[in-house]
């Protein structure tokens, strides 16, 4: 946990952000709940999200990945593509988080991949399918975010996001 990794963003939205200031692959750490759940970002785009988590440290008492965990997962996923949807002037916050939970994991890595089912004004939505190293399918959820203006001292006071970009 905690090694360095990088996010693989697009060029355009790496400079708009690098003109504010922004380091934007430092907003996408997933915060401290994401640090303690070893979840790292790979990919990020409004289009699509990447991102994986182990199994391990992340169980419940019978020793399967616990559906938090992936809620979790699935939440951060979410945000950063309703936060790259929003663009610069915008903040993700989650008001929506469904989780359906398919089948269990009891160890490996499991891999999120989140995409954009409505990209709105004033609120995203993306559908996450987190699957395991066998490719079968994990979970599937979908996060709604609204999209709030960021306003100066948004942008100031974060970074740039307001907001976690783990979700609210």
């Amino acid at each position: 946990m905690g090694e360095q990794h990088a996010v693989k963003f697009p060029q355009e939205v790496l400079e708009e952000y690098a003109a504010l200031g922004i380091d934007l692959p430092s907003l996408f750490s997933a915060g401290h709940l994401g640090e303690r759940m070893d979840i790292r970002i790979l990919e990020a785009s409004a289009d699509r999200v990447v991102g994986t988590m182990p199994v391990e440290g992340n169980t419940q008492p019978y020793g399967l990945l616990h559906g938090g965990a992936s809620a979790v997962l699935a939440e951060t996923l979410g945000s950063v593509g309703a936060m790259m949807h929003g663009g610069i002037n915008k903040i993700a916050v989650g008001v929506d988080l469904n989780c359906t939970h398919h089948r269990g994991a009891r160890s490996g890595i499991v891999t999120g991949v989140a995409t954009p089912v409505h990209r709105g004004r004033s609120t995203t939505t993306f559908e996450i399918v987190i699957t395991d190293e066998q490719d079968k399918r994990i979970c599937t959820a979908r996060l709604t975010c609204l999209l709030r203006d960021a306003g100066p001292a948004a942008v100031g006071a974060t970074g740039g996001s307001g907001e976690a970009p783990a979700g609210a």
